[in-house]
């Protein structure tokens, strides 16, 4: 899954969170504007991952994988599961901390780890990224 001792590894999960940082303040700033205006969390979750997975797509393609022949399909599948993940998780989290703030962001932390997983190894192979 993830090689420790390979310098590459690193400097690819180094990528992954510098574009992680950005994708998540733009996922998750549209999320907590969608809630400020009173949207249901779970309506406001399905728009802000919708818009996100967008604005992922490119970042994660362009920048921290730089895949010449960018995997669409395999991304838009990840990122359907990445949405089952991140319900389940915003449920579980709400249930503890009671605000759609700090649910919506504990969401997002674990998602995230998995995520990384999940793109390295299923949607960009090792001979796309660079």
């Amino acid at each position: 899954m993830f090689d420790w001792r390979d310098r590459h590894e690193w400097l690819l999960l180094w990528r992954y969170y510098q574009a992680g940082i950005v994708n998540t303040l733009f996922g998750y700033g549209f999320f907590a504007v969608l809630v400020w205006t009173g949207l249901n969390i779970y309506v406001a979750q399905v728009i802000a991952h919708v818009g996100g997975t967008v604005f992922n797509y490119v970042t994660y393609s362009r920048y921290t994988f730089r895949s010449r022949n960018t995997p669409v399909g395999r991304f838009v599948v990840s990122y359907a599961l990445n949405y089952l993940l991140s319900v389940v998780f915003l449920f579980g989290f709400e249930q503890v901390f009671r605000s759609p703030y700090l649910s919506g962001l504990g969401a997002v932390l674990v998602v995230s780890a998995l995520n990384f997983l999940v793109l390295k190894r299923f949607v960009f192979n090792e001979k796309e990224a660079g």
